[in-house]
């Protein structure tokens, strides 16, 4: 197999000097898993900062083998960075693509699950490894932890991590087993399955993208799986902290996005107008706590998707009220379970 490790890179010149040389180390070479041949392709979102520079310097210039460099004219977030990235020439031969985001530690042999599991199922069109928290590392990590679902009214969650509820990674999410979506943070996915599937919806620019492409994936026949036995640490907010308003906006609007492009409209309708209410006292909650900024995120979220971005949205077919299989969907709302006091997913599915 074939294998692009693909880091997409904006302005992020010092999480690549921390984290290329152990990617590049655990993923090629010696350190790829048996029958993989496999390259790491950084490709570059017009950064500003010495990025570009260092890499030439350090991996182009000097003819290493194993390491490649795309270089972009502006930043096309996300969604645009990776479409352009893994439609390049030089990518287009290769058997699957692993996503990874600049801020991620890889381990020793952390690539040989994931490689076994794609060689063993040829219907899993997409996997992860485990997300720890980089700092923090005896915990899971927020942006995927053991693996990804979501509940019927479209908020998503992990094994590991409900809302902002974070547990201690002790071994009890370790099943390799199916799941609703993969983490964009490290992404592997089947070059067939990716360019079938179109890959990553452009109008979203980032946040929720991956579990829109998990969702048409599901759709299209294909499985997604976590492989706990892979390990990753994810710093997480390397381009948009927690903190920001900005990724606040993001996660609303592109939520709605989501549901929209793959329900069917009255199914969405329904959805939306309990979404409005919930949302509207997640909004509500943020004033009362002072985070003027976030409640006009979650606003102004609502308002660009139905003035702005709805319109050049691509509906995906979708006959009816069906919805993917309960293993990976939970029909239930997990607000109200954690709410209730609910906060760990061995107690929610």
């Amino acid at each position: 197999m074939r294998l692009a490790v693909v880091i997409l890179n904006w302005n992020g010149e010092a999480f690549l000097r921390r984290f290329l040389p152990g990617v590049i180390a655990c993923s090629t070479g010696e350190g790829a898993p048996e029958g993989c041949e496999a390259t790491v392709v950084v490709a570059d979102n017009g950064s500003t900062d010495g990025s570009v520079r260092w890499l030439e310097e350090a991996y182009v210039s000097v003819g290493n083998p194993w390491v490649r460099l795309l270089a972009f004219d502006k930043n096309y977030g996300f969604t645009g960075g990776y479409n352009r990235a893994l439609a390049h020439e030089s990518l287009v031969a290769f058997d699957a693509y692993l996503l990874l985001n600049s801020d991620v530690e890889v381990t020793p042999g952390w690539l040989e699950p994931l490689a076994a599991l794609f060689e063993a199922e040829p219907t899993v069109g997409a996997a992860m490894p485990k997300l720890r928290a980089y700092d923090r590392r005896e915990y899971f990590e927020y942006a995927g932890a053991s693996g990804g679902f979501i509940d019927r009214l479209g908020y998503p969650f992990c094994r590991g991590r409900i809302f902002d509820t974070v547990e201690q990674d002790e071994g009890q999410y370790d099943t390799v087993r199916d799941v609703f979506w993969a983490t964009g943070a490290a992404l592997l996915v089947r070059a067939e399955a990716w360019r079938r599937a179109g890959g990553l919806e452009e109008a979203f620019f980032a946040h929720m993208e991956e579990i829109d492409l998990c969702w048409r994936l599901h759709r299209m026949g294909w499985h997604v799986a976590v492989v706990p036995q892979s390990v990753v640490y994810h710093v997480g907010g390397g381009a948009l902290p927690a903190s920001s308003p900005r990724k606040i906006y993001l996660n609303f609007r592109n939520n709605l996005a989501m549901l929209y492009r793959n329900l069917s409209l009255g199914h969405f309708a329904v959805i939306y107008f309990i979404r409005f209410w919930l949302d509207g006292c997640q909004a509500a909650a943020y004033l009362c706590t002072g985070r003027c900024a976030f409640a006009g995120a979650v606003v102004r979220g609502h308002r660009d998707f139905w003035c702005r971005m709805r319109r050049g949205l691509r509906r995906e077919r979708w006959n009816g009220f069906a919805l993917p299989s309960p293993r990976v969907m939970y029909r239930g709302s997990v607000a109200l379970r954690y709410l209730f006091g609910r906060r760990r997913f061995g107690k929610m599915m």
